[in-house]
């Protein structure tokens, strides 16, 4: 660049100033500085390019950030079934379609019928009854043992059967009826009565009146079954259940009398007097169960 000749240094061309606003002079050489030109020029590029690489770089961060946040909503609106139990509704929130729910009245079973009761009167101990009917078949399985069944009896005349005291306290609670059966094993028979009443209180009130040992049915022989307890030492029982009173009188077909040793004859009367006692059960619970499914 040259200095004019007024002894001051002469204003700078300014490559960055239009053409007009340049400060040329009338009488000098108005020729541009070619040099300074492309030097100009060239400085304007490389501006450029870093303006546009700054500003790729800002777009390509830009672009980043919008992606994330893009990514971060897509996961911030999955659906309830990915989210914690803890963070859905509670039951308390969610709409209801028909609004209150339903009432329905409390309600329970009826209790169970009892079998005593269909047992305990006349009025409701209405099924078939006899000798046959309570003492059905030919033997008996009792505890593993095998009992052969002999002769069956049924009779109103509750007196004819029984000695001692019995038919007396039979006949003041109005016995009405007396059935027995009589089994054996071994040697051992076993015969039991069983006497019938209106109502259960009549048969409780027998039950506290008897004594074993004088008070006792006679033994039923015939079908098998020899003679027994006619003259001999036998041992007798006598309970009650429902409308019932039941007895027992065991002994030996020999006419050996029975003694406190005679463990197997003792346990051949409690497996018989057992047995008469779950038939009276079974009859009561057969007219429970019939009732009920009225």
């Amino acid at each position: 660049m040259s200095y004019g000749q007024q002894g001051g240094p002469q204003s700078q061309w300014d490559p960055w100033k239009p053409h007009s606003q340049q400060p040329w002079n009338d009488g000098a050489d108005q020729t541009p500085d070619w040099a300074a030109l492309a030097e100009a020029s060239e400085t304007r590029n490389k501006r450029r390019r870093l303006l546009f690489i700054g500003g790729g770089a800002l777009a390509t961060v830009a672009i980043g950030a919008a992606v994330a946040v893009a990514v971060v909503s897509a996961n911030g609106s999955n659906s309830a079934s990915n989210k914690p139990s803890s963070s859905l509704p509670g039951t308390a929130d969610l709409p209801s379609e028909s609004g209150a729910a339903p009432s329905f009245a409390s309600t329970s079973a009826p209790p169970p019928l009892d079998p005593k009761d269909f047992i305990s009167s006349k009025s409701k101990d209405t099924a078939p009854l006899g000798a046959q009917i309570l003492f059905p078949g030919t033997q008996l399985t009792v505890g593993g043992k095998v009992y052969k069944k002999g002769a069956t009896d049924d009779t109103k005349s509750c007196s004819a059967v029984t000695k001692g005291g019995l038919p007396k306290i039979l006949t003041n609670s109005d016995c009405t009826r007396f059935m027995r059966v009589s089994y054996v094993k071994d040697g051992i028979a076993v015969t039991v009565g069983v006497a019938v009443f209106d109502t259960a209180a009549q048969a409780t009130k027998v039950k506290g009146q008897v004594n074993t040992k004088k008070d006792i049915i006679r033994s039923l022989s015939g079908k098998g079954v020899k003679d027994f307890c006619t003259s001999s030492v036998c041992l007798s029982t006598s309970n009650s259940y429902g409308r019932y009173a039941y007895f027992t009188i065991t002994g030996f077909t020999s006419g050996k009398d029975m003694t406190d040793k005679d463990t197997a004859a003792f346990q051949v009367s409690d497996e018989l007097e057992e047995f008469t006692f779950n038939q009276i059960l079974r009859r009561g619970q057969a007219q429970a169960s019939a009732a009920a499914n009225e």
